[in-house]
């Protein structure tokens, strides 16, 4: 073929310098060219040598047979976590190969060998996590179990697929009660430790004496400073309190005195009432008094009245009067005893109101 390419494109080469007219330097650099020509011809046309004599070459007829490979289901195998009493769950497809072995080598139970090979694997994943985070070690056992590796006999190799594994729900509730408290303990103890710390601010530092309280409050309410000044008194007191000290001589005379819960005009600051005490041996009381602990004759007392005072039945009828109209019969009978009967015109008008406005 290259031959009779090179012998066609040589009379095509002919014919052209013939009718063209070329030069006699043309003819020779034709001539190379062709022989170019040819050269590139056969190389193209003729195929490289094979690497290997096809005698050699196996049979693509021929099958060899690939290792054989069988599977098991095992589920619900409990594997330890980090945390004592908390198992997890653990299901997955087992699958196994058994390579070549010598003659001589003893038989084996491919599938507990490989069933073990891959717990053991399973195992040393789940030992090291928490058992609140199943899910997660799920996708641990997925990449860690999912490559057939040989086990330590060398007998087999196994791998697991359909990985599953959870925690029982009972745990799952405990975990997380334990959980919350945990919280609840960490919330409590930061606001405990929060509260020492306002009081030894306070304590220590704030209310240390009165001087520093009255420098804190400014600090605060710096453009209040006259209310500052009407505060030293207080500040005192609550410095004083703070240290379990009485207030500083120097700040008594800014502290107010307590207030009486009530007074009277006759009696202490901290006297009850005349009405309230029994009355004094020394007073005379009326001849048809029930006595001297009569607690009608302190409440006239404390009225101001006198045994012989002229307005004193007149006060005692009235006092009937409204007796009456708030349906007091004890006190209406306690009164006309020590009194003596209300006179009929002192008690004319409307039911329940007095003849006369009382004062």
């Amino acid at each position: 073929m290259a031959i009779f390419v090179t012998v066609i494109l040589g009379l095509v080469l002919v014919i052209l310098g013939l009718s063209v007219g070329w030069p006699l330097w043309a003819w020779p650099a034709a001539a190379a060219l062709l022989l170019v020509i040819s050269l590139v011809t056969h190389r193209a046309l003729v195929s490289e040598p094979e690497a290997f004599p096809r005698e050699f070459r196996p049979d693509p007829d021929l099958q060899f047979p690939e290792p054989q490979r069988q599977e098991q289901h095992i589920a619900h195998v409990a594997l330890p976590s980090s945390v004592a009493d908390y198992d997890f769950s653990f299901s997955a497809t087992v699958r196994w190969l058994v390579p070549e072995t010598v003659e001589d080598a003893p038989y084996i139970n491919p599938a507990g060998l490989a069933v073990d090979a891959v717990l053991q694997r399973a195992r040393a994943v789940t030992a090291q996590q928490p058992p609140n985070r199943s899910a997660f070690v799920q996708h641990q056992l997925d990449g860690a179990l999912g490559m057939m590796c040989s086990d330590s006999s060398g007998r087999i190799m196994a791998m697991a697929q359909d990985v599953s594994l959870n925690l029982p729900e009972v745990d799952r509730e405990r975990l997380a009660k334990l959980s919350n408290v945990r919280k609840d303990e960490d919330v409590w103890e930061h606001e405990r430790n929060y509260e020492r710390s306002k009081r030894a601010y306070l304590g220590d530092d704030v209310l240390k004496d009165t001087g520093t309280a009255v420098v804190w409050w400014l600090s605060r309410n710096d453009k209040e400073v006259e209310g500052a000044v009407d505060r030293i008194g207080l500040l005192a007191q609550l410095s004083a309190a703070a240290n379990n000290e009485s207030i500083a001589p120097v700040f008594e005379h800014l502290v107010s005195p307590p207030a009486a819960p009530y007074a009277d005009v006759h009696a202490g600051p901290h006297s009850p009432p005349e009405w309230e005490q029994p009355p004094d041996s020394g007073t005379p009381t009326p001849s048809n008094s029930a006595g001297p602990d009569s607690s009608l004759d302190a409440f006239l007392a404390w009225f101001g009245f006198a045994p012989a005072d002229p307005d004193l039945d007149l006060f005692a009828e009235r006092l009937i009067v409204l007796a009456r109209a708030h349906g007091k019969s004890d006190v209406v009978d306690e009164i006309q005893r020590r009194f003596g009967p209300v006179r009929p015109e002192e008690t004319d008008g409307v039911e329940g109101t007095p003849a006369e406005p009382v004062e």
